[in-house]
């Protein structure tokens, strides 16, 4: 019903909002327009996905097709019609279609939105097939013109993707992609030009300028794939022709001629150093993207492999470490180092995390100021890559993306033995935004506990102690705990005291697993300060992880004899005060643990995995 829609409910921030002055109505609107943000980035894997099935779709001659009626519809409309100046794209690849047709654009069409008659009409006149992605943008998620858009596009075989401000509607049961970026009430109930309204214009931004991308419209942040047909466009491409080839004003000018003012053709002229029509092949072999045609040739120069460097990479839930280095005799000097975001390929995906691999590696590359190539060996230390198939997946796709000449994967744990442990077995625990332990006997047995996971554990984590936080935070605003230092640096952290900010920050805004374990550092914080709920909340993740060292030693016939323990992952290397209460722990239940490393960078131990024979049979 339409008074349960959120965009339909009151906003108590502006009950009083006749009252108020032009400054506190600007201000209220401003509170309120900062909230959109933060609900549409809690929809970007739905979005990502979106942009891989329109350029996918693209790429087969199919069209994207926005349908909604009123400000949706406008919506659409104007993302369809600024597509084909921004980016030169045929006017029909990207159509928008407004419930009452033009005429809706300015003056509003009575009725038009409950007429399902009107969405097959519109669709039947864009002949509507079966390549086609058709996006239905209804706030409300219940407007019968889209619902009925959505029917018959899966009926005649169309991706479908909704685009609603409400969840759990009836467009997104229709719809192979749902987006739904809850924004909460308007500041004029019912209102949804404003907030909504917002939303939508973002998320549009984001679907069509990402498939634009995905498809080589542009190269870098340059747009690339335009015709100088008139003055300000040669301008233009005169000016990104100079800055990507380093040609002079009369050079480029002459180029451009030469290539029948195409500037990607100009572009690959230039820089392959062969004529236009070889240009436009190039470019005609790499779809149209003007990055893969240049580097085609230097990746195919580069495939000369650099045999006397190495690399060594952990790539964690939180980041990714790259470190290049050379062998000199028996010797290893690390020229370069780079750094990526997450890599962890169960959390966001193996295509994802082979990225952020690349690009740590290239600037490790970078760094050390060589061109990018492949490294003789490299150890690609991954975390949630524990199962063989997951490593061959990922062995696969590193060795596509020409990293090094031999490569292996292991888990995030391997080459912590190399790096923390005197003769590469032991004991290792590793505290970061997961948890995990896992053990090594002389003799190459293993063992391994914890790892399984935010959602089943990860005990004695930054996001295990970031969550137990939040929910003494909760509590002691309840009154069913004590409001101590830990739950004022919380609410800090969250920029809310109230119920409802905090619900807000929460569930509206999506907090991510990555953030919530960012509220391990008030525990600590408070716990050194000597909040003894905080102190409390360090002894339990403390048992934890000491139960996880235990229960690994047990397995191995480890306890009671000396053993090298290897200590990593953030929590673990920053906290003093967690590393003394678990080593405590680990001496009262019979582990010897001589001696203790910390491993501030696992990088160097897969590096020197990287280094020891061929096949790296000692890190399996």
């Amino acid at each position: 019903m339409l008074d349960r829609l959120v965009t339909e409910s009151r906003n108590p921030q502006s009950e009083g909002i006749d009252d108020m002055s032009a400054l506190e109505i600007v201000e209220l609107m401003n509170r309120e327009d900062a909230l959109v943000a933060a609900a549409v980035a809690g929809q970007c894997e739905p979005i990502a996905k979106a942009i891989d099935l329109i350029g996918d779709r693209f790429r087969q001659g199919g069209r994207l097709i926005y349908i909604g009626a009123g400000t949706s519809g406008r919506l659409g409309v104007l993302d369809a019609s600024e597509c084909p100046p921004t980016f030169s794209s045929p006017p029909a690849q990207v159509v928008g279609l407004i419930a009452g047709g033009p005429t809706a654009l300015t003056t509003a069409v009575e009725g038009a939105e409950d007429s399902a008659d009107f969405a097959v009409t519109d669709l039947q006149e864009v002949n509507l097939g079966p390549l086609d992605v058709l996006v239905g943008i209804a706030t409300s998620g219940r407007t019968p013109y889209v619902i009925e858009a959505l029917r018959l596009a899966r009926q005649r075989g169309a991706a479908t993707v909704s685009l609603a401000c409400n969840r759990d509607t009836e467009v997104e049961r229709l719809a192979d992609i749902s987006i739904a970026p809850v924004v909460g009430p308007e500041i004029l109930s019912g209102s949804t030009r404003l907030k909504a309204g917002t939303a939508t214009k973002l998320v549009l931004n984001m679907l069509s300028t990402g498939a634009m991308v995905r498809i080589g419209k542009t190269y870098g942040n340059l747009l690339v794939d335009l015709q100088a047909t008139n003055t300000k466009l040669k301008i233009r491409a005169q000016r990104i022709v100079q800055h990507l080839t380093n040609l002079d004003a009369t050079s480029t000018a002459e180029l451009l001629s030469r290539c029948n003012g195409e500037l990607k053709t100009s572009i690959v002229s230039a820089r392959l150093n062969v004529p236009p029509d070889e240009a436009r092949q190039r470019l005609r072999e790499a779809d149209g993207h003007l990055r893969r045609a240049i580097e085609a040739e230097s990746q195919n120069a580069s495939s000369t492999t650099f045999s006397d460097l190495l690399l060594g990479v952990d790539a964690g839930g939180t980041s990714t470490e790259a470190i290049l280095a050379r062998r000199e005799g028996a010797n290893l000097t690390i020229i370069g180092r780079g750094v990526a975001g997450p890599a962890n390929p169960q959390v966001i995906g193996f295509d994802a995390a082979i990225r952020a691999i690349r690009l740590a590696t290239t600037q490790a590359f970078q760094a050390a100021g060589q061109q990018q190539g492949r490294a003789g060996r490299a150890c690609l230390a991954i975390a949630g890559a524990g199962r063989p198939p997951d490593q061959q997946r990922l062995l696969s796709a590193a060795s596509a993306a020409n990293l090094a000449e031999e490569i292996t994967v292991v888990d995030d744990a391997v080459p912590l033995f190399a790096a923390g442990t005197p003769r590469g077995w032991g004991l290792v625990l590793i505290a970061g935004t997961g948890s995990l332990a896992r053990g090594k006997t002389k003799g190459g047995q293993t063992a391994r506990a914890g790892g399984w996971g935010y959602l089943l554990g990860d005990e004695g984590s930054s996001y295990s102690l970031g969550l137990e936080a939040l929910n003494t935070m909760t509590k002691a605003l309840d009154g069913r705990a004590l409001r101590t230092t830990m739950v004022e640096l919380c609410l800090q952290t969250l920029g809310g005291s109230t119920p409802e900010a905090i619900i807000d920050r929460v569930y509206r805004q999506s907090l991510s697993r990555a953030s919530i374990a960012e509220f391990a550092q008030c525990v600590t914080a408070a716990a050194e300060k000597g909040d003894e709920v905080a102190q409390q909340l360090l002894q339990r993740a403390a048992a934890e992880l000491a139960l996880m060292l235990q229960t690994v030693a047990k397995k191995l016939g480890l306890i009671d004899q000396p053993s090298p323990l290897a200590l990593a992952g953030g929590l673990l290397i920053h906290c003093p005060m967690l590393r003394k209460l678990v080593l405590e722990k680990c001496s009262t239940q019979g582990l010897r643990l001589d001696p203790v490393t910390l491993v501030p960078s696992p990088a160097e131990g897969a590096l020197a995995l990287a280094a020891r024979t061929n096949r790296y049979e000692s890190a399996r």
